[in-house]
């Protein structure tokens, strides 16, 4: 054997990394690392390979890079693309520049859209010819999707949109239709407007299937690349920061300590302190320890935090079980919340057995928020995006997309009841939850919500 080539997924963030090397010579490269780097030491061992570079193919935005850990712990020297951005020793590396790592060379080529130093990776094998098979393309080119050219600001939108342009026709699509893609993102991340399902490709693949690269002029391209782009998520901008700047390095993933009802009620007594609850939405409306806001562990968790929990922030967790600790524990970890108080041990049984306070949130169908929408002392809250809202809504419904509930808050009566909803009730729990803790006493969720409602054939507004 020579080539090992393995993509590590992460859930939630729907985030792929690479190891990619030569077994024979016991050498390998990982790019585009996550922050709890264990998994590629580990993986580096079982293939008896050592890991001699780290890459990263542009300053990330939606997760902590790894790249720092993984240093420390194995000496490699960083790689990218070369920008005045990195504030840390990089080797920045132009295009054409070659790693050599045993019999397999990555070839950098510059392609800048999504963010200005991107680069991509050319994949050679000495044993399959002198051609590249594949190209490790960061988040310049995913499944059915590009990567969004518009979360650097400042009016760079359509500059980046034209580059993206050229790295894609000039550059990807000449590769031919057998290249096989690598993408640092599948389905759920927001790097892009809809990334499809497929974690590998091709570029032929693509050509048939991504609407991104049927045949356009330039100008057509950045007029359709930026039309309909969903908001970025806010934690966005702290987190490419905070890879520009070279991520803290902590060492391993901090241990969450277990917490008395005593212990833990003591320390939400301080005002920098937050509760997440990360039990299911029906669990959470049965009771809930007053203040607590709701994000349930789900593939979503980690972007729905990073929205709505500040870093600064120390962390209380309520856990549905022991086991789900060491997850909620490394999803934090990846979106850089290192301020973790602990978690209620033996979760909600601990607290009720204390005798502690429990708070309730109601809970209608679709069926009672229909019976009761027009009722004057009720608001109803489609707290979905502006293009969710768009498409069709509950008659009568305000809007407020959840992310922005705290800044309209004194726009939402609190002598009237109000019955949130969502897509599916996950967000509208978010919502729920936070109104709570900021004094809305009258508070309904709405499970299933717009899923439920469709299904129910209940009237649509437009």
């Amino acid at each position: 054997m020579a080539l090992v080539l393995e993509q590590i997924n992460v859930e939630g963030l729907a985030h792929l990394s690479y190891l990619i090397g030569d077994d024979k010579a016991g050498v390998a490269a990982a790019i585009d690392p996550r922050r709890d780097v264990d998994i590629y030491l580990q993986r580096a061992r079982e293939m008896g390979v050592r890991i001699t570079h780290i890459i990263e193919t542009h300053i990330h935005a939606d997760f902590v890079s790894g790249s720092h850990e993984l240093q420390v712990r194995t000496s490699a020297p960083i790689y990218g693309g070369k920008s005045d951005a990195y504030q840390f020793d990089l080797h920045q590396l132009s295009e054409g520049d070659e790693l050599k790592i045993g019999n397999v060379t990555l070839r950098a080529l510059h392609t800048p859209g999504h963010t200005p130093e991107h680069v991509s990776f050319l994949i050679f094998d000495a044993k399959q010819g002198k051609e590249p098979f594949g190209i490790f393309t960061g988040d310049t080119l995913f499944n059915l999707d590009v990567g969004r050219p518009d979360l650097l600001g400042g009016g760079t939108e359509k500059k980046l949109a034209a580059q993206l342009y050229h790295s894609i026709f000039d550059k990807l699509v000449p590769l031919g239709d057998r290249m096989e893609i690598y993408p640092c993102h599948g389905a759920g991340s927001a790097c892009g407007k809809s990334i499809g399902d497929r974690r590998q490709s091709t570029i032929g693949n693509e050509k048939i299937f991504n609407p991104a690269l049927q045949e356009r002029s330039e100008e057509e391209f950045v007029e359709w690349v930026l039309r309909g782009m969903p908001e970025p998520p806010k934690f966005y901008a702290r987190l490419k920061k905070a890879n520009a700047q070279g991520a803290k390095v902590m060492g391993c993933v901090p241990t969450l300590q277990p917490l008395s009802p005593q212990e833990f009620e003591k320390m939400m007594a301080d005002k920098n302190t937050i509760v997440i609850d990360t039990r299911s939405i029906l669990a959470f409306g049965g009771g809930h320890i007053p203040g607590a806001i709701n994000i349930a562990l789900r593939a979503e968790f980690p972007n729905w935090v990073g929205w709505m929990i500040e870093p600064e922030k120390t962390l209380l967790l309520v856990i549905e079980s022991d086991r789900d600790v060491k997850l909620v524990t490394e999803q934090l970890f990846r979106l850089g919340y290192d301020n973790l108080g602990g978690y209620l041990h033996d979760g909600m049984t601990s607290w009720q057995n204390a005798g502690l306070p429990l708070q309730h949130l109601g809970e209608w169908t679709v069926y009672e928020l229909n019976k009761h929408k027009e009722d004057p002392n009720l608001t109803v809250l489609d707290v979905r995006s502006d293009d969710e809202f768009q498409q069709g809504r509950v008659p009568g419904a305000t809007h407020i997309y959840v992310p922005h509930l705290e800044e309209h808050l004194d726009e939402l009566d609190k002598n009237k009841a109000i019955a949130t909803y969502c897509g599916s009730g996950y967000r509208a729990s978010i919502a729920a939850s936070f109104l709570q803790k900021h004094g809305f006493d009258k508070v309904i969720n709405v499970p299933g919500s717009w899923n439920a409602w469709k299904a129910a054939g209940l009237a649509v507004a437009s």
